[in-house]
């Protein structure tokens, strides 16, 4: 997101003041930082102050996106630690998965939800990637995850990934590819429907919208691999399920799953 784009967000002040801050105090804007470009930052730090994106709280230096209170009582799964867990209940009797996990929990309307909803609708992709990256140190201490071969992010279809500019879940596998120093695979595998939102659909409304929208265009890149399918939450598992249905018809694989929430609504 460009500098320039958050500025004609600002109108909603809670939601500008955590992004806007959020971007324009990463160096990377200023690549020759001086005492005039600290001072605009104090400036702006005084008018629009960064925000924890889940309890709203000013962050103080050296906090980024969440404050140290939220990162600490985030509501973490351990689903990991665990072969037979609640998320992977939900993939009994519809499809193979070798193991499946969540970082965090959260019930509608949790301040947690606010973080996936940040990290999918405000442009927040780093928020992704360091989330991915602390989901990645946890998964690197569980051997049955610790085995993958390939990071594989959950595709969006090209023109709602140009809509929103980015594919969240690519972003979060970067960050679980960091701490786990395993490949991510992009572009391989495919969706090529472009469905319409899951959010309000039911079970089998969910299934339905999904089915047989993904395709694999390389399978050799696959064959006998143990795949990591990443994506962002997970309600009713309908989407993890058709892209893992289309990738056991490859040769030899295996599929794990692992999302950065676990939706018990």
């Amino acid at each position: 997101m460009e500098p320039m784009i958050l500025f004609s967000t600002l109108f909603n002040l809670t939601d500008a003041n955590i992004v806007f801050c959020t971007y324009i105090t990463d160096f990377k804007f200023f690549p020759a930082m001086n005492r005039l470009a600290r001072l605009n930052i104090n400036v702006l730090e005084f008018f629009f102050p960064t925000l924890c994106v889940t309890c709203g709280n000013r962050l103080v230096t050296q906090e980024k996106f969440l404050c140290i209170d939220c990162w600490h009582d985030l509501p973490v799964t351990n689903f990991h630690l665990h072969c037979e867990n609640k998320m992977g209940q939900l993939f009994w009797g519809r499809v193979k998965i070798e193991n499946a996990t969540a970082f965090f929990t959260y019930n509608k309307g949790s301040n947690y939800q606010h973080l996936i909803h940040f990290i999918k609708y405000k442009g927040l992709k780093e928020l992704g990637f360091e989330t991915g990256r602390r989901f990645g140190i946890a998964l690197s201490s569980s051997p049955q995850f610790n085995s993958v071969d390939i990071i594989l992010p959950v595709p969006l279809h090209p023109k709602k990934q140009k809509m929103r500019g980015y594919n969240q879940s690519e972003w979060i596998a970067k960050g679980i590819s960091e701490s786990m120093g395993k490949t991510v695979s992009v572009n391989n595998l495919r969706r090529n429907l472009h469905t319409s939102t899951q959010t309000r659909k039911n079970r089998y409304e969910r299934w339905e919208n999904v089915d047989n929208i993904f395709e694999v265009t390389r399978t050799v890149e696959f064959e006998g691999k143990h795949i990591l399918l990443v994506d962002d939450v997970v309600t009713t598992g309908s989407t993890l399920e058709s892209c893992a249905f289309q990738l056991l018809r490859i040769k030899n694989v295996k599929v794990s799953i692992a999302t950065l929430a676990f939706a018990d609504i």
